[in-house]
């Protein structure tokens, strides 16, 4: 194959007279973990949510949680994206619609809630699987100790939960981390959308991929790595 390995190309300067290519990396990093970390804050939070729903004795909680659940994890995240950023401000009132399209940096707000309501469907899913592990015990109880539903599962069940499923959490948040880059599609300029910039500004296709691999494997040892020191600080005593 006829190719012209260049590896300093990083250290060039880039088209965009901002900086070099690194530079470009690094602001495409820059928006991939902004979006990653928002999102996340929506997924946990209305995950918990919606993992509490469906554990909770009503049948109507139980419904409303099992229907976000298969209609958020079963829609594929590409189309769901399309959606929320083609779809959803044409189906909204005019001024609505119009503020949305215009709104600076429409793209990230838009992957971070369409990756937040994504993943949420599947934070649930490991939330409610913590709940469903624990002894029936620790319930029964929360009610012996006169505690409500809501004192219940917020003194209780979730701190318990959480200390099982933090390794699935973990495994979530990492892919949330990955998902981040079908955002390309919408215009943000995470990383993978600016290694594909450099690759096209330079035609150094292999180094270009290849710093981002560097970058997205070094960000996701750094987060297994403090997740495994925080899951043995905070283990059940006796599951260690």
């Amino acid at each position: 194959m006829n190719y012209n390995w260049n590896w300093r190309i990083c250290f060039e300067p880039s088209p965009e007279g901002t900086g070099t290519y690194a530079d470009m990396l690094l602001s495409g990093l820059s928006w991939t973990i902004a979006t990653a970390l928002c999102s996340w804050i929506i997924a946990f939070s209305l995950g918990s949510l919606i993992g509490v729903l469906r554990t909770l004795p009503s049948r109507g909680a139980q419904r409303v949680g099992t229907t976000y659940v298969e209609l958020f994890r079963n829609i594929p995240l590409l189309v769901q994206m399309f959606l929320w950023f083609y779809v959803v401000p044409e189906i909204l009132p005019g001024s609505w619609g119009t503020w949305l399209k215009q709104l600076p940096n429409s793209s990230f707000y838009t992957a971070v809630i369409c990756l937040g309501f994504f993943t949420a469907s599947r934070v649930a899913e490991q939330v409610r699987t913590g709940i469903e592990t624990l002894p029936r015990g620790q319930r029964m109880a929360g009610t012996a100790l006169g505690l409500t539903t809501w004192q219940t599962y917020r003194y209780v069940l979730l701190p318990n939960a959480y200390r099982v499923i933090l390794p699935p959490l973990t495994s979530e948040f990492l892919n949330n981390l990955k998902n981040t880059s079908v955002a390309l599609t919408i215009g943000l300029l995470e990383l993978t959308a600016r290694a594909r910039s450099m690759q096209e500004f330079s035609s150094q296709v292999f180094e270009s991929f290849t710093a981002a691999t560097v970058i997205y494997l070094g960000i996701s040892l750094i987060v297994v790595t403090v997740s495994s020191k925080l899951e043995t600080r905070i283990a059940v005593p006796g599951s260690r």
